[in-house]
């Protein structure tokens, strides 16, 4: 994974995959368990939709599922107490079972065999309709999206922020000798495979727009960064230098890639244009300088370093000039992820022996935080409203994806049965 595993490769220097078509996978469907308590949720109750057993898809309980794991909202079984959108709900009913909100909706086959799916929220404390719904007619196959539109809809009627249920992820697989590079559903589910072979993947990195991911393959027998359209499969190289290219990072704007590279000696930051052009040296010295990452301003950059006797985050300015040291508890810290507002910066740290957690700093202050208690975490990445991360860990003997809260509170367990899978990177909303 993209952390104390790949800077010790990295230190050592550089070490075939078989790009394929865009298709749906059964063995990549995530099972989701959800743990621990929120301080402060917003009682809901998400009714089963009218018709929905019709449906081959169970939309209202993805979109509970959703809203549940941002660890903002509780859940409440509401039964069958609310028809369809046009019910007109008894507010003090409501209050007496302690929800805040409601939501209730109905699922239309059409003749075209497509689906017509409409939802309305309504807020009980204010006894007011907040905002409905109706989605043009989808086809089975896209009912898991407007699940997850559905959630994004009812988050931004509530907490006035944008939701994230619509995004997607991408991680690295490994099961039998065989690597595989995926992307899927923000909750895990409907992935599909963008690589597949026999040799190591490495450090995907979603493009702003998020139509293409940056990664690093072995496939000729040495680490080469490869930028891929996720849609259509084509790729380009963009880093094959002699020696090691390893852990891109795309820059705000979409326009510059920061890459390591060790074909001037010692692994160095360097930036490139997103084709591979125009490469500059940003960072330079006899320590090994890694795991780029880019402030949201797209005006800095922040990265693993040893110059101080042991890995450390520091910071560089773009424009360059000298270099910040940034994490200073602990004498081993990596895999730095900044939010997106730029508030926070995740990383993972070594807590004593070789327990090795989820950390989250917030930058104006310096108060950390240790999110997990397990003790093999790595390759932090936020959601694109910062209020979740995901990360991978081990359990009962393999290597897992986690959600998280910034609080720590809420955690879902994103598992797949008999497979490893690791590196995750949440992607972004698009363009």
């Amino acid at each position: 994974m993209t952390s104390r595993r790949q800077f010790s490769r990295l230190a050592l220097g550089a070490m075939g995959g078989l790009a394929l078509p865009w298709s749906p996978a059964a063995l990549a469907q995530f099972r989701v368990e959800i743990s621990g308590v929120g301080a402060t949720q917003i009682p809901i109750s998400v009714m089963r939709l009218r018709d929905e057993d019709k449906a081959p898809v169970p939309v209202s309980a993805i979109a509970r599922a959703d809203l549940e794991r941002s660890g903002l909202f509780k859940l409440v079984d509401g039964g069958g107490a609310l028809a369809d959108e046009n019910a007109r709900p008894v507010y003090a009913d409501w209050r007496a079972k302690a929800v805040d909100a409601l939501v209730a909706g109905s699922m239309t086959r059409l003749a075209d065999g497509k689906f017509d799916v409409r939802y309305r929220a309504w807020d009980v404390i204010k006894g007011i309709d907040v905002g409905g719904k109706a989605t043009p007619p989808k086809s089975k196959e896209e009912l898991r999206g407007v699940a997850h539109e559905m959630a994004d809809y009812i988050y931004q009627l509530l907490t006035g922020e944008r939701g994230v249920f619509s995004t997607r992820i991408a991680y690295v697989s490994k099961a039998a000798g065989r690597y595989t590079l995926w992307v899927a559903d923000a909750d895990g589910e409907a992935a599909q495979v963008a690589l597949a072979g026999p040799e190591p993947i490495m450090s995907p990195s979603w493009s702003p727009d998020a139509r293409e991911l940056a990664y690093v393959s072995f496939e000729e027998r040495k680490a080469i960064v490869y930028v891929q359209d996720v849609y259509a499969g084509k790729r380009r190289i963009v880093a094959s230098y002699k020696g090691s290219n390893s852990a891109p990072a795309w820059s705000p704007d979409g326009s510059t890639l920061a890459v390591t590279l060790t074909r001037d000696g010692p692994s160095q930051i360097y930036l490139m244009n997103r084709n591979g052009g125009e490469l500059r040296r940003l960072t330079s010295g006899s320590s090994i300088d890694t795991e780029a990452a880019w402030a949201p301003d797209g005006k800095s950059l922040y990265f693993v370093s040893d110059r101080g006797g042991g890995p450390q985050v520091y910071r560089a300015a773009i424009s360059g000039g000298s270099v910040e040291r940034v994490t200073f508890a602990g004498n081993y810290n990596i895999s730095p992820a900044v939010s997106p507002d730029g508030r926070n910066l995740a990383y993972i740290s070594r807590n004593g022996g070789n327990s090795f957690q989820l950390t989250l700093m917030e930058l104006a202050t310096g108060t950390i935080r240790t999110l997990t208690d397990t003790n093999d975490d790595e390759s932090p990445s936020f959601a694109p409203n910062g209020r979740m991360l995901i990360y991978a860990t081990r359990a009962a003997g393999r290597d897992v994806l986690m959600t998280t809260t910034l609080d720590g509170a809420i955690k879902a367990r994103l598992g797949v049965p008999q497979v490893d899978v690791r590196e995750p990177t949440w992607g972004p909303y698009g363009r």
